[in-house]
């Protein structure tokens, strides 16, 4: 029997690869909720699934057919909806950041925990990355040995003209690394292995927008899991000639080789995204992971059903939350000193 889902958020646009493959993946939308920050969401969102019937909020959190609320709300409002979808009887998947502060993350932890409601993250820059389900599966046959480094690069074009105000206030977004930066520490607990890790080092700064100085438009971080090091660079700097919104990037940095990743765009090279290079003791290679299946969406409807945790390890979602808070914190309090 297909999942039945509700979208309840529609404040950001990764709301649509939310919905859309759940969708692709069987599950059935019984509704969303247009209540959005960002009409222009709204009409994306219309003109994507026009067949998908719009009902009212507290509806769809009262309908016994809903199994799940997909939500991408403003990022501050994201766990009031998922505690509110948990006490009904919901499972949840957010877009990223989950939370943008720690008493949050403790909310969310204990009403998940009292409820047995799955609580996960969409971190698209992994679950909706070709490279990165081929580099899942490289890493885990010892392609590269162990992985004891990762290097994640997550630059983004600001569009500044099309972004909400709630966008560029701390309070609401969280900050660049509460933001941003929580797909790079989800990669590297990923492909690391590891269970956590401690913030080593923060830092965030305005560059180029004097007018807003609380909006963060660089950010970096040093991780150490112990068996593991891990650095994350975020920004809003990819400048509008190229192709694509981000030159995201992943470096591992294995025992017995590497893997980089051009998950978008390789720069004056081969066209088209997911560009997985390997490196081991037979040479160098290159290969197109464009045609990979993505496997986070059914393995995360699989779960609903099944009450499992193959889409993603039970607790993840909030320990990446927290270390990104944890990280923004240390880096706004060197910033402040």
């Amino acid at each position: 029997m297909s999942v039945r889902f509700a979208a309840i958020g529609l404040d950001h646009r990764h709301i649509y690869h939310m919905v859309g493959e759940c969708l692709a993946a069987g599950a059935v939308c019984v509704g969303y909720c247009p209540e959005t920050s960002d009409p222009r969401v709204l009409e994306g969102f219309r003109e994507r699934f026009p067949d998908l019937p719009q009902r009212p909020r507290e509806a769809l959190f009262d309908d016994p057919d809903v199994q799940v609320v997909l939500c991408a709300a403003i990022p501050a409002d994201r766990p009031a909806i998922a505690i509110r979808a948990m006490r009904a009887g919901m499972d949840v998947m957010l877009d990223k950041p989950g939370a943008v502060s720690l008493a949050q993350v403790d909310d969310m932890a204990q009403v998940a925990a009292e409820t047995g409601r799955i609580l996960s993250i969409c971190f698209s820059e992994r679950f909706v990355v070709r490279a990165c389900e081929l580099a899942a599966k490289l890493v885990a046959d010892g392609a590269i040995g162990r992985v004891i480094q990762t290097t994640g690069l997550g630059p983004h074009r600001l569009n500044r003209a099309i972004r909400p105000e709630w966008f560029f206030r701390p309070d609401t977004f969280g900050g660049i690394l509460t933001d941003i930066a929580s797909h790079q520490i989800d990669q590297f607990l990923f492909f690391t292995g590891a269970d956590n890790a401690r913030i080593v080092a923060a830092a965030v700064a305005n560059r180029n927008l004097p007018d807003v100085p609380e909006f963060q438009d660089y950010g970096d971080i040093l991780l150490d899991s112990g068996a593991a090091r891990g650095f994350v660079r975020v920004d809003w700097f990819t400048p509008d000639g190229l192709p694509t919104w981000g030159d995201g990037r992943l470096f591992l940095t294995g025992t017995k080789g590497s893997i980089e990743l051009r998950k978008y765009v390789d720069i004056a090279g081969r066209p088209g995204a997911d560009h997985l290079f390997l490196t081991d003791a037979k040479g160098t290679r290159h290969i197109d992971a464009s045609g990979e299946p993505l496997s986070y969406f059914t393995r995360f409807l699989a779960d609903i059903r099944d009450r499992s945790a193959t889409a993603m390890p039970e607790g993840h979602a909030l320990t990446v939350t927290r270390l990104a808070i944890e990280a923004q914190a240390m880096a706004n309090g060197a910033r402040n000193t």
